[in-house]
């Protein structure tokens, strides 16, 4: 069994920080559980351009607000408690902060390490171990 604390990942390598968001990766490859499991903050008024070609993701918006926009169809759908959103076909996105941080809960599949980053085309590696 595994049981961990978010509050343990704070200040260590596997909280990950940008300008628009930090994120605390709880659960990951190395768990051997075919997921990862984590805690995102996203920052107020802030954009972030996301294609996860690599992965799918779930979201589970837990606090906040915030927007998501589907590139391809230009659809802008309204993030708040309550709200679930799955990448179920590596859907191209910008992730929008509202006027309160947007604290969510992710889930990837295949599993980050816990050190990925996006790169210029909003994408995280297939693996970085």
């Amino acid at each position: 069994m595994i049981v961990r604390n978010v509050k343990d990942v704070i200040g260590t390598e596997h909280e990950v920080r940008t300008d628009n968001w930090v994120s605390r990766r709880v659960l990951l490859k190395k768990d051997g559980m075919g997921f990862s499991f984590h805690e995102t903050v996203i920052f107020p008024g802030t954009e972030t351009h996301i294609h996860y070609q690599n992965h799918l993701e779930a979201v589970w918006c837990v606090e906040g607000d915030g927007e998501i926009e589907t590139v391809a169809d230009g659809k802008k759908y309204a993030l708040g408690p309550g709200v679930v959103y799955a990448l179920d076909e590596h859907d191209e996105h910008y992730l929008r902060g509202g006027e309160k941080p947007l604290r969510v809960i992710c889930v990837f599949n295949p599993p980050l390490s816990g050190l990925e980053v996006h790169d210029e085309e909003g994408v995280y590696p297939a693996d970085v171990s």
